[in-house]
């Protein structure tokens, strides 16, 4: 049989490859529906959530309030963009999931009859675009959830027909070899479409156990791969947008097979991926924007995740973000998140009065993007820094190792401009998720160097094979900071680089970069980027303010240097604009095999007064 070929050679690659036994037992017998999430009667636990807590209330209303404006739309129709169906799969995920999730709690009829004619109308699209198979596992997702919390309102025929659909578009497509690259995936890929191949296979195991089986054994001998990213502190490589899409699919498919299997086969045990919600937490800033380095947009969010993480960890303090979203005002903005119901799945257990203030305000993290984040206080008004390290060539990643990020007074002062649409760029038949040092990547303006927070030498882009960590940092209150050698991602540019970042006495924060240049002449360029208005003063210092705020920026440096700004217009037409923004910042030429040290201090307005601008050298930050 076609499966069993697939499966005996996907154990032969993947199997048992941390020593670990993940094999299914000999013998299964599935427990009734529903088995995905929410056991039969657990939705008991959500009607009490509710009746005890405001804060409960108010989601689960939002999401039946959502679900009105889904009852009055027309049903999915089958939209591709690109070469994606993507936007059509997760619509389909984001109403199913909201539907499924009201009729469980309130056993209201109309909203079992629309999870039905969503199932029947994807059910019947022709395919759900395989060449693309993120499409496939988020549609195969959102039908089976649909399918198993629907099952007893569901007729024979309706039964049949959707799981003609999770076998023939789903799970079938996952054993060709044009598709299934993902299963020697690292990153959310494997994360994501193993997720959604298990869901469906769970769902139809009683009428095809052989091929549920065969799926299921694949994910658990081959999700491990994006698993072992999280090593050794729990950091994402990709990123916050990005860990919200694996980690969050990750998360889902761990939660399925503890409810089918009673284990999760150690896989929670993998180092660093039980740790990983303390890497999301500090990701956020004391503005609520998040930390957005990589592909990801600026705007933080409500993460269901994190509600799992807290309640297996045992940790509500890991929702301090969360519960900052919770009591907002207004909830409509979290209705474009799919997985919501999740926040009442795994949140209804956990009593919001306990969430406190973490009590750490440093965090580190290694592994294939090294991150430093520090404040003063988890306040709105803190001081809030970071440093990123790492290479270009990781997933999602832009030319940014040294970058920086800080916030002071409810203001983010120094910006990443983040991720551009990819439609915008495929359409024009770009290849954008290119490694090499001449990949099409790194002509897009929001991806290469010269848009981030970072040195640039003779206007030439990092080395994508450079590689930087986080060498050195304290958390102390009163000097927290961190050093990173970032020399690497200047090959053949600068002899020697290294840049620390530190919030002092907890009234400022200083930038410090010691440079060697090599056996030739260089320039130099120091940018920040910032969406503040920015007036020049003095020659080596500038004003900035923004929302009725200041920050003086203030550069001592062995070298004469002016600051002055650069426009931040695409260069090219392919790039998105970025209005409201500038770069600011100054340049030094270093003569051959030269010594430059220069800091730049970040001085919040409400430090009332300016600090004595006294420098040490790095090796001496202690």
């Amino acid at each position: 049989m076609k499966y069993l070929l697939a499966f005996v050679i996907c154990i032969n690659i993947f199997s048992n490859t941390t020593g670990q036994d993940r094999q299914l037992p000999g013998n299964i017998k599935m427990a009734a529906h529903p088995r995905l999430l929410l056991l039969k009667d657990e939705e008991r636990s959500i009607r009490t959530a509710i009746a005890s807590d405001p804060l409960w209330k108010k989601m689960h209303e939002t999401i039946l309030q959502e679900c009105e404006t889904i009852i009055s739309a027309p049903p999915m129709e089958r939209v591709q963009v690109g070469r994606r169906l993507l936007d059509t799969s997760r619509e389909a995920l984001r109403r199913i999931f909201y539907l499924s999730y009201a009729y469980r709690v309130t056993q209201e009829e109309k909203y079992a009859d629309r999870v039905k004619k969503e199932l029947l109308s994807v059910c019947q699209f022709s395919d759900w675009n395989p060449s693309h198979f993120l499409d496939v596992a988020e549609m195969t997702l959102a039908v089976s959830i649909g399918y198993d919390w629907l099952f007893d309102k569901l007729s024979d025929d309706e039964k049949q027909l959707i799981r003609e659909a999770i076998v023939k578009k789903g799970l079938e497509p996952s054993f060709d070899k044009q598709y299934n690259w993902f299963l020697e995936a690292n990153q959310n890929w494997n994360q994501v479409c193993n997720a959604g191949m298990t869901y469906g296979a769970l769902v139809v195991w009683d009428e095809h156990p052989e091929l549920s089986k065969e799926v299921v054994q694949r994910a658990l001998n081959t999700i491990h791969l994006p698993m072992d990213q999280y090593k050794p502190d729990g950091g994402y490589p990709e990123g916050y947008g990005y860990w919200n899409y694996g980690t969050s699919f990750n998360v889902m498919f761990l939660s399925a097979i503890e409810k089918v299997f009673n284990t999760d086969f150690g896989l929670t045990k993998i180092p660093g991926f039980m740790n990983t919600a303390g890497f999301m937490e500090n990701m956020t800033g004391s503005t609520g924007y998040c930390y957005n380095w990589a592909d990801c947009l600026l705007t933080g969010t409500l993460k269901p995740t994190m509600f799992w993480f807290a309640q297996r960890n045992s940790d509500p303090s890991l929702l301090w973000q969360e519960k900052r979203y919770l009591l907002e005002a207004d909830y409509s903005r979290f209705t474009k998140e799919r997985l919501l119901p999740n926040v009442m799945i795994w949140g209804k257990d956990i009593a919001l009065s306990k969430v406190t203030e973490p009590k750490t305000r440093v965090w580190i993290g290694q592994g294939e993007s090294p991150v430093a984040a520090m404040r003063t206080s988890w306040s709105n008004d803190a001081i809030y820094a970071g440093l990123k390290a790492g290479t270009p060539a990781s997933g999602h990643g832009h030319m940014d190792v040294g970058s920086f990020i800080m916030e002071s007074d409810g203001v983010r002062w120094a910006s990443d401009l983040g991720m551009q649409e990819y439609e915008s760029l495929e359409s024009r038949g770009m290849e954008i998720f290119g490694k090499t040092q001449d990949a099409t990547r790194w002509t897009i303006y929001r991806m290469n160097s010269y848009s981030h927070n970072i040195l640039t030498v003779d206007s030439s882009q990092q080395a994508v094979t450079g590689y930087a960590a986080i060498d050195k940092f304290s958390d102390d209150p009163n000097f927290s900071f961190a050093i990173s050698d970032i020399t690497s991602a200047y090959k053949g540019q600068l002899a020697v680089a290294k840049r620390g970042l530190a919030i002092k006495e907890g009234k400022y924060v200083v930038v410090q970069d010691e440079l060697t240049a090599p056996g030739k002449q260089v320039k130099v360029r120091w940018a920040m980027l910032t969406s503040a208005d920015v007036k020049i003063k003095n020659g080596n210092m500038a004003e900035l303010t923004k929302d009725g705020k200041k920050l003086t920026l203030k550069v001592m440096s062995s070298k004469n240097i002016e600051v002055k700004t650069w426009s931040t217009a695409p260069t090219n037409d392919f790039d998105a604009p970025n209005p409201g923004t500038v770069l600011v910042g100054f340049e030094v030429i270093v003569p051959a095999n030269e010594n430059v040290s220069q800091t730049v201090f970040l001085i919040p307005g409400s430090s009332k007064k300016m600090p004595k601008a006294t420098v040490t050298a790095l090796q001496d930050w202690k």
